[in-house]
């Protein structure tokens, strides 16, 4: 590699990005870091993870399909709104039509715990699961995830501005990850192959 100018891309430091300090009601972790489904639409992972920009930080939420690791929901803003992840749940629910019984894990963050979120999922008949506080591995398949997007696609640039960001983001979701990204949880086949069969 060193003969060749090659080096390999590394995964930056986990950072967490959610306030998990309130008082609002929180949900049981009964997922307890089983990520195996039969069957599309009966386990998703939600998360929020950040991309900076020279206009400031932009952030994204993420809905996964534990089912072939498809991204089913995300969305973007420039602020970490419960909005935001509504916003996204909103989306994977159009684009699969997912009934009620359906699990929805995510961390323990404000946005997630909101009363406007919970209702939503509860308008749905999903039922809301949680990570415990302050461990990234009771969502490792959303935070390996953003892992690759960031390492694959978004640290060697230098966006000058949130929709410039935005861009890198669909073309790596929508073009490459979901379509043509292969994964070993899969038989390395990309998610809507997976799906598909």
């Amino acid at each position: 590699m060193r003969k060749h100018g090659i080096r390999s891309k590394v995964v930056k430091k986990y950072k967490a990005t959610m306030n998990s300090k309130h008082d609002l009601p929180v949900a049981e972790n009964l997922i307890r870091q089983d990520f195996t489904t039969n069957k599309p639409n009966e386990k998703w992972l939600s998360d929020i993870t950040y991309i900076p920009t020279a206009e400031g930080w932009l952030y994204l939420a993420g809905v996964m399909d534990l089912y072939g690791r498809k991204l089913v929901g995300w969305a973007m803003d420039s602020r970490m709104k419960t909005e935001l992840i509504a916003n996204a749940l909103k989306q994977a629910i159009g684009r699969t039509g997912a009934l009620a019984g359906l699990i929805v894990h995510s961390g323990r963050g404000v946005q997630y715990a909101s009363k406007e979120y919970q209702q939503l999922l509860k308008k749905h008949g999903f039922v809301c699961r949680m990570s415990r506080k302050g461990n990234c591995y009771d969502n490792s398949p959303m935070e390996s995830f953003w892992g690759k997007l960031k390492m694959e696609r978004l640290n060697e640039r230098n966006f000058k501005s949130r929709s410039e960001a935005k861009k890198a983001v669909y073309e790596y979701i929508e073009l490459f990850y979901n379509r043509r990204r292969t994964h070993s949880s899969n038989g390395y086949v990309a998610p809507f192959q997976y799906e598909n069969r």
